[in-house]
């Protein structure tokens, strides 16, 4: 049992080290949430970035954030934990729309994505209105 509960306490201070939405660096991974039906940024929208345990298929929360006044979310994840699998930004579009005194179709918007090469740089996109969304990858 003891091996057992080192391992998950080694997994949570591995995580805690991605988690640094403070950090000066850049991260490899950005966000830009667009608001396209009133045209200005989505800022102060809730979202968090999760990553995919290829073994038990289980999400594991990286990060959380909410977008600042530009509707970007900097530092999701740092160089060092970015590495190749699944992951996904999920937006919580509904409190944001309710937040403006609006009601919208999507209570929340999950943006599923495979890194293949984490030297790259990725930027995902999200454009939405109260009744559509989009994305797509950026440079």
């Amino acid at each position: 049992m003891t091996t057992r509960l080192q391992h998950i306490r080694d997994h949570i201070l591995a995580e805690n080290k991605c988690m640094d939405m403070t950090s000066p660096l850049p991260s490899p991974l950005t966000t830009h949430v667009l608001n396209t039906g009133m045209g200005v940024p989505g800022a102060g929208m809730a979202l968090s970035l999760h990553r995919l345990d290829p073994v038990t298929s289980a999400w594991s929360l990286i990060t959380a954030g909410t977008t600042n006044d530009d509707g970007r979310c900097p530092g999701l994840i740092t160089r060092e934990c970015f590495t190749p699998g699944v992951y996904k930004i999920r937006f919580e579009s509904g409190q944001y729309w309710e937040g403006l005194g609006e009601t919208c179709f999507y209570p929340y918007i999950e943006i599923v994505f495979n890194i293949t090469d984490a030297a790259q740089k990725f930027h995902v996109p999200l454009l939405l209105s109260r009744f559509s969304y989009s994305t797509y990858r950026g440079s």
